[in-house]
């Protein structure tokens, strides 16, 4: 004889206090981004799912919530994508209605995109990463999609190569060159600063399809910082990321401002109510610590703060 067993999760906890995210982390899923007229890129994602959860109920079902989930992720990602935000959005919305008790469905990814491309100088091929975040919160009252990207770059430290200006300027001046050439010598040959890896993200959150273009945010990201690097480099090549990033000195708070006017002049089509997110943090060379800003705004404020119109 069968015994139907207890739906603990249903029964109330002995604590009535509502939570705003339960659910499962460290999803995995092939999710295949489709290209035009290419073979699609298949992605290794990585899923986080939750809802919330009411204060009456003890529990979300956690073992027949990761079967749900799996059939979810499983069917959207069966087929090719062109939006990695819209499989996030597209399993959120199932997750909400499938779910009578909550309110809120919320789908995160993140996965590694590779792709080619040639080293700035020698022209040879290499590849290049970037982390994809994308993620979705669906309510009653709609979906908002999150698509960006973290990129590496380098940045120069601009104190530290002024103190280097500094040094050569005296010098120079001891060696009798004159004020002028002086001068014409720095413009052209930028002086050491303290260099470091720097790694930059950018994301988009909005309602509907607001048309951003992916690779678009992956470039606004690489070009935040004082150059871009390479997987790999031959000797001109590796000048070349010198020289380019020694004359494009950067404090980490410059490049989330490079990605603040990069971003206004790229999507200046999003809708006001769009949510940017920039950050930069900089993996310090000779210091212990790292260096770290960031700004979340909408796209009006951002728009009005580096047009200065509303």
């Amino acid at each position: 004889m069968s015994h139907q067993l207890p739906d603990v999760q249903a029964s109330s906890p002995d604590v009535a206090v509502g939570l705003s995210q339960v659910g499962v982390t460290g999803v995995q899923k092939l999710v295949k981004l489709a290209r035009e007229e290419k073979r699609p890129i298949v992605l290794m994602a990585e899923f986080e799912v939750y809802v919330d959860l009411p204060s009456g109920r003890k529990g979300i079902d956690m073992s027949r919530n990761m079967e749900t989930i799996d059939e979810i992720l499983e069917e959207i990602t069966r087929e090719e994508a062109y939006r990695v935000e819209d499989v996030c959005g597209d399993a959120a919305e199932k997750l909400l209605a499938k779910h009578d008790y909550t309110t809120e469905a919320v789908v995160e990814m993140e996965a590694d995109l590779i792709t080619k491309e040639e080293t700035p100088a020698s022209g040879r091929q290499t590849q290049n990463t970037a982390t994809i975040i994308a993620s979705a919160t669906a309510t009653e009252d709609g979906t908002r999609e999150e698509i960006g990207a973290e990129v590496t770059g380098m940045t120069v430290c601009p104190c530290s190569q002024g103190m280097s200006e500094a040094r050569a300027r005296e010098k120079l001046d001891e060696l009798g060159v004159d004020e002028e050439t002086t001068e014409e010598f720095l413009d052209a040959v930028p002086q050491p600063g303290h260099s470091q890896r720097g790694h930059a993200t950018l994301t988009v959150t909005a309602d509907g399809d607001p048309d951003v273009d992916l690779g678009d945010i992956i470039d606004i990201a690489r070009d935040a910082m004082s150059a871009r690097i390479y997987n790999m480099a031959k000797r001109p090549d590796e000048d070349h990321m010198t020289y380019q990033s020694h004359a494009n000195a950067k404090f980490v708070e410059d490049c989330v401002r490079s990605l603040a006017e990069d971003t206004v002049e790229q999507f200046d089509h999003l809708a006001d109510d769009a949510v940017i997110k920039m950050v930069q943090s900089n993996d310090e060379s000779i210091h212990e610590h790292n260096a770290h800003a960031e700004r979340e705004l909408t796209m009006g404020q951002l728009r009005e703060e580096v047009t200065g119109q509303d």
